[in-house]
């Protein structure tokens, strides 16, 4: 059978079973062992354990549960309402301000924690309620909140990022490092867009609240340094030479687990089984999505169907800009059913050679790749932002969320198109303090 068409089928296959509700990690390993066994019979089978032990097998690997502790240990503490509360009474008094003291809350807590679910959570518990209380529409109160938790994929130390480097065998440091700028471009973005709709709503009790006088405005300025301290202390460990992206990363949870339990008195024993138990959960899942898809690579390698679309791709005469809106829309189309682990997985590898012979870097388009990820978490039908959002919130409609986080997608339209005309903003960061990167 022809690569090209049995890749077609596997795509379909792979649809079907994905969207019969099975894990991810377990319709991929299904797909894989059926293809196997009937190209290449019961032999191949037995590579997969195999397989899958060495894709795992990566100590690498070992930064992912190290920064998903980190971010379980400040989401368990007050650390979001501190980040906020400390914004809110020195911003409160410019147009949109409270908007914009939660998406400065969620960028400051995303690089913590990595986690896009946990900063929407974390801002939104404190946020959401504050600005219905002030007058802020629903829409407006629960789409900012969605849109700056997905900071937390693409502001470094990002797991996706990691994963990303893992699949491509790229720089972890330097996908950091591109992940800076275009994380403070969508800040920007999102917050110029909050000033705007704030004034053109006209309403005076949505352009501040309480004035706080200068005493307050210090006084609890304290709460937020800790966190400006770990930000600091994990890149000057990464990009100084002192520790590796995994030994960085085990340096950031010891000093978050320290400020849970010195500053925020997280004494309970309960409380940090509950960090650990949580942590284990979502690094077993997310290890398991990355042995599972390569096994799955493995199968489309052994069957030719990587190299057949490659080639493919490759003999069409169009202009790399078109193939480069064609990937985009293909990610984006997948972040809508696929959580950002399983496309970049599965995604990369293949894509990464595509992108590379059209002359494009692959640490800017880790970037692209990432903010169309973060589309896909505001997007139904999964948009899984949205669904938290809609439990801390349940009586704003998911259809309120929904068209509130709008304006927000087409920020990040935005930003995309400003990458793709100014690439400088991803690539100019990581050659400055790393030098240029080696293509190919």
């Amino acid at each position: 059978m022809d690569p090209l068409t049995l890749g077609a089928i596997v795509a379909v296959v792979t649809i079907v079973i994905l969207f019969s509700g099975i894990s991810v990690a377990a319709g991929l390993l299904v797909v894989s062992a059926i293809f196997l066994l009937i190209f290449d019979g019961m032999r191949a089978l037995e590579l997969i354990p195999e397989i899958f032990a060495g894709k795992i097998n990566n100590f690498a690997l070992l930064s992912i549960p190290m920064f998903i502790i980190m971010g379980a240990a400040i989401s368990s503490t007050r650390a979001g309402a501190d980040l906020y509360e400390a914004l809110d009474r020195w911003l409160t008094r410019v147009p949109g301000g409270l908007v914009i003291s939660n998406l400065g809350a969620c960028a400051l807590f995303a690089a913590m924690s990595g986690s896009s679910p946990a900063t929407c959570a974390a801002i939104g518990k404190m946020g959401i309620p504050e600005m219905r209380k002030r007058g802020f529409p629903d829409e407006v109160a629960a789409g900012s909140i969605a849109a700056g938790g997905t900071l937390g994929i693409l502001i470094p130390p990002s797991v996706t990022m990691i994963v990303y480097g893992i699949a491509t065998e790229t720089s972890i440091g330097r996908l950091f490092l591109a992940g800076v700028l275009p994380g403070l471009l969508l800040v920007g973005l999102f917050m110029a867009w909050s000033i705007y709709q704030t004034w053109r709503s006209g309403e005076g009790q949505v352009l501040g609240g309480r004035v706080f006088s200068m005493a307050e405005k210090l006084e609890v300025l304290p709460r937020v340094v800790p966190f400006l301290v770990i930000i600091a202390g994990v890149l000057y460990a990464l990009y100084g030479g002192i520790s590796t992206p995994s030994e960085t990363a085990a340096v950031g949870a010891l000093a978050c687990l320290m400020v849970a339990v010195v500053i925020y008195k997280l004494w309970n024993w309960r409380s940090i089984w509950v960090v650990m138990r949580d942590s284990t959960r979502e690094s077993v899942m997310i290890l398991f999505i990355i042995g599972a898809a390569g096994v799955f690579s493995y199968m489309l390698s052994s069957l030719f169907i990587t190299q057949s679309i490659a080639e493919w791709i490759g003999t069409l005469d169009v202009n790399r800009w078109v193939l480069m809106g064609a990937i985009n829309l293909f990610l984006l189309v997948a972040g809508f059913f696929l959580p950002p682990v399983a496309v970049i997985i599965m995604a990369a590898p293949i894509l990464q050679p595509i992108v590379t012979n059209a002359g494009f870097d692959i640490y800017w388009f880790a970037v692209i790749l990432t903010i169309n990820m973060e589309i896909g978490l505001i997007s139904p039908p999964v948009g899984l932002n949205l669904y938290v959002i809609n439990g801390i919130a349940p009586d704003i409609p998911l259809k309120k969320i929904l068209v509130g986080s709008i304006p927000y997608v087409l920020s990040m339209v935005l930003a995309i198109l400003i990458l793709c005309v100014f690439p400088e903003i991803a690539t100019w960061l990581p050659d400055l303090l790393m030098g240029p990167a080696i293509s190919g």
